[in-house]
């Protein structure tokens, strides 16, 4: 395997000498200015423009809303006339407020799930595809794991209900044969285990195809080498499918973290109230459940901004310690 260990490092690295420092500049290279680039990439520029101002007005504009959380926020007076009162909103994140460290704990919990068991899964449905020798069974698969990521939450969490709940259709099932049936939907002990299964369900064939499209891109004379060398499909995948899909793996990895405190609102807030809040009160609902049912809207909002910067503060973290490691992670400053 020394042969395939050699090529693919070749492969993963972008320096010139296969170290993992970037390309350096050709020598007597200048840079082009900046007043150049700009009257010759006009025309692409112009393209960007509607894009970008559509992401300022629905991405960036918002993000002034955040000054509430440091007011007694009241919408009939407005941001303009409501009062000042500092960091008043943000003494629920030091003063161990129960249903605030109840939501916080149950985030960490799920988010520690999802990174576990969520994020891998289209990682390893790609590898099972990738090896199917069929290539219309392969196709087929495909096609049939898509499909959930384009139902909403309502019909996910209805077909679920319907399979699932107390008279569903698997307990009816066992009813009708004369065994006892089994509460999922609505027991809070398996709770997170449903959420889990259902983002799973949802959402793994349609990140799939990412990780199928950086596979295909992994250049084929690795494995034919591999071959040649008399490895199977076993070392193959641990020798040149893994390593080809590592710099993806790293990059959505960063990116999750940015939304790890976000588990999931919708899906949960459909399901709240047959198991409680005890065990799926999550920030992304506290939110909701204070801010716009209670009318805290300044706390809501410090908790909000708290979690947006300590999802902020984890990407950069990450993305320092991919560069450590020697990954590309998402940016280099």
């Amino acid at each position: 395997m020394d042969h395939v260990d050699t090529t693919t490092r070749a492969l993963a690295t972008p320096g010139r000498d296969g170290s993992d420092a970037p390309a350096e500049r050709a020598p007597g290279h200048r840079r082009t200015p900046l007043g150049t680039r700009l009257a010759h990439d006009y025309p692409v520029l112009l393209l960007a423009v509607p894009g970008m101002l559509i992401i300022l007005a629905f991405q960036y504009y918002p993000l002034l809303g955040n000054v509430i959380a440091f007011q007694d926020y009241q919408p009939y007076l407005g941001i303009d006339k409501s009062l000042w009162v500092g960091l008043d909103n943000f003494r629920i994140l030091v003063d161990g407020d129960p249903a605030f460290l109840n939501a916080l704990v149950n985030t960490l919990i799920l988010t520690l799930i999802q990174v576990v068991f969520v994020f891998p899964a289209p990682i390893i449905l790609a590898i099972v595809l990738n090896n199917l020798v069929s290539g219309r069974l392969r196709q087929t698969v495909q096609s049939i794991v898509y499909l959930p990521h384009f139902l909403s939450w309502v019909i996910v969490v209805a077909i679920f209900q319907q399979m699932l709940g107390g008279a569903g259709m698997i307990n009816n099932w066992l009813r009708s044969t004369g065994m006892e049936p089994f509460h999922i939907i609505g027991n809070a002990d398996l709770f997170r285990a449903l959420l889990t299964s259902q983002v799973i369900w949802k959402d793994t064939g349609w990140t799939t195809i990412l990780f199928l499209a950086v596979i295909a891109g992994i250049d084929r004379s690795l494995y034919e080498a591999a071959s040649a060398d008399g490895a199977g499909r076993l070392r193959q995948m641990w020798h040149i499918t893994l390593p080809g899909m590592r710099p993806i793996i790293v990059l959505l990895l960063i990116l999750r973290l940015g939304d790890s405190l976000t588990v999931g609102f919708e899906q949960i807030i459909l399901q709240q109230t047959a198991v409680g809040t005890h065990v799926s009160e999550v920030l992304d609902t506290y939110v909701y459940n204070n801010g716009i049912i209670g009318g805290q809207w300044g706390v809501a909002a410090a908790v909000g901004l708290a979690k947006g910067v300590v999802g902020l503060l984890l990407v950069l973290g990450a993305n320092k310690l991919a560069h450590l490691f020697g990954e590309e992670g998402v940016y280099r400053a």
